[in-house]
Order: structure tokens, then C-alpha cells, then sequence
């Protein structure tokens, strides 16, 4: 994509994702993501209803009084967008395609991070680690995500959430929040997302395109795996081809489900077609 053309939808997306972030999230982001814990602030005379656990013993002793450890939240929080970029991420057969979304959603967790100060990284990945962004705060740095989220050209095609986990959980040592962005059609990834949801906070952001949960009758159809680039033709008048392409949508997303509260990954499905901002909002709302 050339310089300007660019620049101009980088700008275009920070508009839209910046303005969402400022006026929409900001509240429920602060609540929905919370600090990594609590820091020792100060000690006060203990009052009625507080909690016994936090009397500061040798103070007590010392005025012959019960005093309490008064803690504040430790605020500052890193971020991690994993984010998929294999070759499946380019279909879409509404108004946008999956990368299209998925770069919206992206941006507007971003600000959402820096406007609480937080620090924000990025991992993309198809079947292997194709670029690391170490986490930082700023304007800038966002908008360079935005740029490589517009513009970035994986080496492969294909996809292994795997990897990504495995990658993610040896190079963030401190506990963050992380959004693992993708369609989830990966090969197995249960045991690098058992080990990642034990360390980090995981949340899962389903991006899908309306095609992909169900055939539309409409005869013969060419269709290509954006993964390895075969084509095959089908009969999408055939009633029970139409239903063993719909089972096994529905069988996968159960599978899915099941992994994630077996791990306690929150997670939201959003499709092409619809907004995104309310599922954002839902996810928000369900963590606060």
C-alpha cells in the first residue's frame, strides 16, 4: 500500500477507533480490566466493618490502638493483542472483511490502553511468530500498530494458535491481560491455552464471516481454503451437504466454549456483519 494512501487510513481508523475509545469504553474499560494488585499506601485508625486481616500489628501495639494497612490499586496494566493474521482473515462476504474488523477492534483496545496509561504490544502470528511488538504507551506507538495491522504481509498463510500461546507465555513474564484476536480455526491449542490462562489474563475475540455458519442454497459454488489455496466445487443445493457444513460449524464453536470456561477465558464471537461495539460492550460489562 503506498505512503499516502496509508497514512490516510491509518488516520481514518484512528478517528473512528480513538473517538469509540474516548467516549464509549472509557469507564468500563478502567472496571472491566483491573490492576495487577495492590500496593501498601498508608495506615488509619481501624472504623466499624474493616477488614480484620489487614491490622498492622507492631502500629497497634505501639498506640495501643487498632490500625489498618490501607491499600491502593497498582493501575498500571500491560496489554497484549495476539492477533491472527493468516491467510483466512481475508475473507468477507459482507461490507467488511475479517481483517477489516479484527484491525477495528484492535485499535480501539488500543486506546482504550494508553487513554488508563496502560502499556500495549502486539504478537502476530499465522502458524508461527511473525512480528513482536514489545509492549509501550503513547499516541505514536498506537498509531504504529495501526499501520502494521493495515499493512502488515505475513510469510505464511496458514495458522497455529499454539505457537502464538506458547510464544506469548515465554515473552511476557509479568501477568497482563491479553486478547487472543482470531477465527479459531487453528489445529488443537488446549494445553498452550491451559498454561497461558494459568499465568495471564486470557480473553478470546471470535472474528467470523456469516458464510462460514451456514451455506446458502444457491447451486454449484467454488470454494478456496485461504490457508493452502485449494479450490474445490460444491452443490450448495444439496440439502444435507448444507447440513453437515452447518453441524460441524455448531460442533466446533461447542468445542470452543467448553475449552474456554474449562480455562476461564472470557470470550465474545463477533461476525462481519454486525457491531462490534456491542460485543465489546457485553464482554466490558460482563468482567466489571
Amino acid at each position: 500500500m503506498e505512503t499516502t494512501e496509508l497514512l490516510k487510513k491509518v488516520r481514518q481508523i484512528e478517528i473512528k477507533t480513538r473517538g469509540l475509545s474516548n467516549h464509549i469504553f472509557a469507564g468500563e474499560y478502567h472496571s472491566a480490566f483491573k490492576g495487577r494488585g495492590m500496593t501498601f499506601a498508608e495506615v488509619r485508625e481501624y472504623q466499624y466493618g474493616d477488614d480484620i486481616r489487614n491490622i498492622d500489628w507492631k502500629v497497634t501495639a505501639r498506640f495501643n490502638h487498632p490500625y489498618i494497612k490501607v491499600f491502593e490499586e497498582e493501575r498500571e496494566l500491560t496489554v497484549m493483542l495476539l492477533i491472527d493474521v493468516s491467510g483466512s482473515r481475508e475473507f468477507g462476504t459482507t461490507k467488511k472483511t475479517k481483517q477489516d474488523l479484527i484491525t477495528e477492534i484492535a485499535a480501539t483496545l488500543a486506546f482504550s490502553t494508553i487513554q488508563n496509561n496502560d502499556k500495549i504490544g502486539v504478537i502476530f502470528f499465522s502458524n508461527k511468530i511473525e512480528k513482536f511488538i514489545p509492549p509501550q504507551k503513547g499516541r505514536k506507538h498506537v498509531l504504529f500498530i495501526i499501520r502494521e495491522l493495515i499493512d502488515f504481509e505475513p510469510e505464511s498463510k496458514q495458522t497455529n494458535i499454539n505457537e502464538a500461546l506458547r510464544y506469548f507465555s515465554n515473552a511476557i513474564k509479568k501477568r497482563s491481560t491479553a486478547f487472543l484476536i482470531s477465527d479459531f480455526i487453528s489445529p488443537d491449542f488446549s494445553d498452550a491455552l491451559t498454561i497461558a490462562s494459568r499465568k495471564h489474563d486470557l480473553i478470546a475475540l471470535q472474528v467470523y464471516d456469516p458464510l462460514e455458519t451456514e451455506l446458502p442454497s444457491v447451486g454449484l459454488m467454488k470454494l478456496m481454503d485461504a490457508e493452502t489455496g485449494k479450490e474445490m466445487w460444491v452443490d450448495t443445493s444439496d440439502s444435507r451437504l448444507r447440513l453437515v457444513y452447518k453441524n460441524h460449524w455448531a460442533e466446533n464453536q461447542l468445542r470452543l466454549q467448553h475449552l474456554f470456561m474449562k480455562n476461564s477465558v472470557d470470550s465474545v464471537t463477533v461476525d462481519t456483519n454486525e457491531d462490534y461495539v456491542k460485543s465489546l460492550m457485553k464482554l466490558f460489562k460482563l468482567r466489571s
